[in-house]
């Protein structure tokens, strides 16, 4: 081939490929006919000059997906694709494909604990109606505290009992209390003791974490003294159902948990579905632990957590 031939080649291929010129205003700038700029391209091909390569974002979203499961053993592993990593906008995908998921899934006589907080209500807010007979909803953690500042609790409650055709079972009480002894004498009522149970015995958990951050919503409630927070920036990494582990998931305060009303972090390992959903950069630290604790076995998170949970693993 000769040099002038090759030259004309390699100037069509970064005129189509990499400009945007279309064959016929190619043909015009080299001074050939279209038919032969068609050639020229097809030649490129052949010869190595231009490599075509399809990338397929669910494709690689999928391997991602499969990477997680098979790295910290969970039944199944959501990722949601986002334009970008802005905390409403990660809340909203993770939302939509958890409340899909769940669609999907759910079936006669499941009985599903949810807790509060934005990226559930975001869940609540997709859910789609399904006609499932005898299905029980359960609220797995209190959400009343003297800030005024909105948990979701209620209106995440009351949107899963309306997506499922049920009366749901609400939990009116503070997540955490003053003193342990109030929690025993709040868990000896019969009614309340009841709404536990039933939660401690759900077979489907759909719940998020708290990054330990100053803006995460269960700072801001109240519930936490001076105190409370010294061990929790201490030690921990992050909370769910206000119990808040470290870096290997493990309780970082007893004395808080004892407090702490709700849900046994435990009793997520022993679910059927064990919904974890979160995202965002501020929580990446807080998911690790809490998978690595085997808290959830189905993970809903977005692309970029996803990849970062992965590069996490191999430091």
């Amino acid at each position: 081939m000769g040099q002038d031939k090759l030259s004309n080649i390699i100037e069509a291929a970064k005129l189509y490929y990499q400009l945007d010129y279309n064959q016929q205003e190619i043909a015009k700038k080299l001074g050939v006919s279209r038919p032969t700029v068609s050639r020229f391209l097809q030649q490129a091909k052949e010869q190595g000059i231009v490599r075509i390569e399809i990338v397929d974002p669910s494709e690689s979203l999928e391997k991602i997906a499969l990477e997680l499961e098979r790295r910290f053993h969970l039944k199944k592993v959501l990722i949601a694709p986002v334009s970008e990593y802005e905390d409403h906008a990660v809340k909203q995908s993770i939302g939509k494909l958890a409340a899909k998921y769940l669609y999907e899934t759910v079936k006669d006589n499941d009985v599903i604990g949810v807790t509060w907080g934005t990226t559930v209500y975001h869940i609540a807010k997709e859910l789609k109606h399904k006609p499932v007979k005898s299905v029980k909803v359960v609220q797995l953690k209190g959400g009343v505290s003297h800030s005024e500042i909105n948990t979701y609790a209620s209106e995440v409650v009351d949107l899963f009992g309306k997506a499922y055709d049920t009366v749901p079972h609400y939990l009116p009480l503070p997540a955490i209390v003053d003193h342990p002894v109030v929690k025993k004498t709040i868990e000896a009522d019969q009614h309340i003791h009841k709404l536990l149970e039933m939660g401690k015995n759900a077979n489907i958990a759909v719940f998020t974490v708290g990054g330990i951050v100053s803006d995460s919503l269960l700072f801001r409630l109240g519930y936490l003294s001076e105190e409370d927070l010294q061990v929790i920036n201490s030690c921990a990494v992050g909370d769910i159902c206000s119990r808040f582990f470290d870096r290997e998931g493990h309780i970082c305060s007893e004395s808080l948990n004892n407090r702490t009303i709700g849900i046994e972090l435990n009793h997520l390992k022993k679910k059927e579905q064990s919904v974890l959903a979160a995202g965002g950069m501020k929580k990446i630290d807080a998911i690790h632990a809490a998978i690595k604790g085997g808290y959830a076995n189905v993970l809903a998170t977005d692309q970029f957590t996803a990849k970062f949970l992965l590069d996490k693993e191999n430091d």
